[in-house]
């Protein structure tokens, strides 16, 4: 009884990401690319990032780690690409995660989470 509520677990978890509502495009404008800053975390770093409606973005680090960065935004028919100054553009789709709280993916991978 107990492995099969483990493994009922096991699959609400890797399923759960599935069944998540991903914003639209113009939701997602109306949510982040506001000029207001929200925090991000990726890989234990913290971001306070900022996207204005103009298509411009930048990341300050809060705490240890990470680096400053500008680049600039535009959205797509599945959600926005981004491209820091110096790399290449990368494409995402936002997920929500929880109140206040959004999953950036890249393909089926959450690569940073959002919160408000």
């Amino acid at each position: 009884m107990r492995a099969l509520l483990i493994a009922g677990v096991a699959v609400v978890a890797v399923t759960a990401p599935a069944f998540a509502a991903a914003l639209a495009p113009n939701e997602i404008q109306a949510t982040f690319f506001t000029g207001q800053p929200f925090t991000a975390a990726a890989t234990n770093i913290k971001y306070k990032m900022t996207f204005s409606p103009d298509g411009k973005m930048t990341r300050e680090p809060v705490g240890a780690g990470g680096s400053k960065a500008e680049g600039t935004w535009k959205l797509t028919k599945d959600g926005f690409c981004t491209t820091w100054q110096g790399s290449k553009a990368n494409c995402f789709k936002i997920i929500t995660a929880g109140d206040n709280k959004w999953s950036v993916m890249k393909g089926t991978t959450a690569v940073a989470t959002w919160t408000k």
